[in-house]
């Protein structure tokens, strides 16, 4: 009886061996590159539908919209300059300073047009507040998790 106990756990050892995947030298571990699909899947749908739920005009769905996608792609853009700055690969002056214009004006105008929004409750504010912010800081992180795991390919 005990050796069949010891066949079936040397079977179940070499089963979680085959699972196991080796990762390189500075490449994300999966569970984070999850979990930053996951928060800018969250961030950007949560957004999104709260936008297309929202009892507003399609002008100013328009605007949040457009103001969700600048501030993704310059936020994007901005670490993708500062990480290629600290590497040592040429960034030009006006693009990196661009791109932080970029994310600046972005950040500005949901805050103004939050602000100055009358036809929202204040709930409803914070909720696009947190899922703007949620969706560039996940789309900075699934960026950078892009970026290492190709340069940990490379490096092999």
């Amino acid at each position: 009886m005990t050796n069949e106990n010891d066949v079936l756990l040397d079977k179940g050892k070499r089963n979680e061996l085959k699972v196991k995947e080796e990762r390189k030298e500075g490449e994300p571990t999966q569970a984070f590159k999850g979990a930053s699909w996951a928060a800018l899947l969250v961030g950007v749908s949560s957004y999104l539908i709260g936008l297309f739920n929202a009892n507003m005009l399609l002008n100013e769905k328009g605007f949040y919209f457009a103001v969700l996608v600048f501030g993704l792609y310059s936020a994007i853009s901005l670490q993708k300059a500062v990480r290629d700055k600290d590497e040592g690969i040429p960034v030009t002056s006006i693009y990196y300073g661009i791109s932080w214009f970029a994310l600046i004006v972005s950040i500005s105008l949901i805050a103004i047009g939050l602000y100055n929004a009358g036809s929202i409750v204040l709930s409803e504010k914070g909720f696009y507040g947190m899922a703007f912010v949620l969706s560039l800081f996940a789309a900075i992180t699934v960026q950078k998790n892009i970026r290492d795991t190709q340069r940990a390919r490379e490096k092999d």
